[in-house]
């Protein structure tokens, strides 16, 4: 992937993706557009579907990523070939709700932003033995969102490091055991602990929060609108470990909010219902599900029945 020649957009957002990832992409680039955000949506194509990169046609730039190449390695490559002014780098399991233009500003005042983690002290000293340089102890930050200025000069150094931890060259001595565990977590940490330990904002997670979401209660899901009990508002959500489209996690609101995302329509890219599990779909039965007044075998078999009595109605007509 080279560089790209000519003058930098102002602004771009850069995420990963393959076909298992799609709803979330999806419900990631729907809820940006939501926000106000017009931006170009730069994909690193892990493995999309043909139909699913049709789908996206015009609403993002796709990036072909070599399918024998290490996913670990992906993250940091189509930002450092088609950089933007202001970069912001996203998860596929991350939705946005509200225009992010401070964390913009915090960049332009040469800020590298990120939220901290869960648990946000996580600090490995063999870390320095791959970086070269001292760590300073930093809040340990997530790196679901990241937004920095290209000429802070980040990306580079993180797709440095990462080629030098995971890349085929790597020594064996960080493999096992791995002092990177967290992969590009790990990595990008590292590197603003020894390269920029003065520029990072870290903001707190409570802006960009992870099941079960404490706290957090909604106002208004149609608008996207979220609210502490003080009035802070987030971000974001973030969906860390299972995803909601691939297993039947706990409800919660960014599960609750996919319907809206994926199936409204005032939305860019509009999925069918019949391509979600049946708890993310519109309807009381999928809606109970989600509430937690049903479980999902039960919706099924009502589903069936009530199918059959419609049908039978019908014939009696």
């Amino acid at each position: 992937m080279g560089a790209v020649p000519g003058p930098l957009p102002d602004c771009a957002f850069y995420t990963v993706a393959d076909a298992g990832y799609f709803p979330g992409l999806v419900a990631l680039v729907n809820s940006l557009r939501l926000a106000g955000h017009d931006e170009p949506v730069f994909v690193t194509d892990c493995g999309l579907e043909p139909g699913q990169r049709r789908r996206l046609a015009g609403h993002a730039t796709l990036v072909p990523y070599g399918a024998d190449l290490p996913r670990k390695l992906a993250k940091w490559k189509v930002p450092l070939a088609s950089p933007a002014a202001t970069m912001v780098l996203i998860d596929a399991d991350v939705i946005v709700l509200r225009a992010l233009t401070p964390l913009f500003e915090l960049a332009a005042r040469g800020k590298i932003v990120a939220f901290t983690d869960i648990p946000p002290g996580r600090f490995e000293e063999l870390w320095a033995e791959r970086t070269r340089r001292p760590l300073r102890r930093l809040p340990y930050v997530n790196s679901g969102v990241l937004v920095t200025r290209d000429e802070r000069g980040l990306v580079p150094a993180l797709d440095d490091l990462q080629e030098r931890v995971f890349g085929a060259d790597a020594p064996e001595e960080t493999r096992r055991p791995h002092p990177f565990k967290g992969e590009d977590q790990d990595v990008l940490n590292a590197v603003v602990m020894s390269e920029f330990p003065d520029d990072l904002a870290a903001l707190e997670q409570r802006f960009a929060p992870s099941p079960p979401f404490k706290g957090l209660r909604a106002v208004d899901r149609r608008s996207l609108s979220f609210r502490y009990r003080d009035g802070a508002e987030p971000y974001v959500l973030h969906h860390l470990w299972a995803k909601p489209w691939r297993a039947a996690t706990p409800p919660n609101h960014y599960s609750r909010l996919l319907p809206r995302l994926l199936l409204a329509r005032d939305v860019p890219i509009r999925l069918d219902p019949e391509e979600l599990p049946l708890r993310l779909r519109p309807g009381l039965l999928p809606e109970l599900v989600r509430a937690g007044l049903l479980t999902p075998s039960l919706a099924r078999r009502a589903r069936v029945k009530l199918g059959l009595i419609a049908r039978a109605r019908l014939s009696l007509r």
